[in-house]
């Protein structure tokens, strides 16, 4: 389970920090919110903010739940926001299967579909 958490964790910050350089201006933005735009407009720039914090704060749950970090959350609150947080990963990669960027459905959808099987693994740990 550790290792699975360690995984994931490192997947959530990777794309925590994919959003960080979206909402700051990167050209990356047809891998994400759809494809519409190369550089995404400012409220999908503060989408992106907002969405590097929500992944942040999902390393560390899965983090806790491993006992990897002992940082917030009491034993059954971690492990019940791991399942929340493993159900928000299925549900992002049935997203990133329906979106109509190329680079979502090629990239996005396999990544996010990894996060929820690590995120399942350290929730039924």
């Amino acid at each position: 389970m550790t290792a699975a958490a360690l995984l994931a964790a490192t997947g959530f910050t990777l794309v925590a920090l994919f959003q960080v350089a979206l909402a700051a201006g990167a050209p990356w933005g047809r891998a994400a919110w759809g494809g519409g735009h190369s550089r995404l407009p400012a409220r999908l720039r503060v989408a992106s903010a907002f969405s590097a914090l929500v992944l942040t704060i999902a390393a560390l749950i899965v983090l806790e739940r491993a006992r990897v970090v002992d940082a917030w959350l009491p034993a059954a609150s971690a492990r019940w926001a791991t399942w929340g947080v493993t159900v928000a990963m299925a549900v992002s990669a049935i997203g990133n299967l329906a979106s109509p960027s190329r680079w979502e459905r090629s990239l996005m959808a396999p990544v996010a579909s990894l996060l929820a099987v690590l995120s399942l693994i350290v929730a039924v740990g």
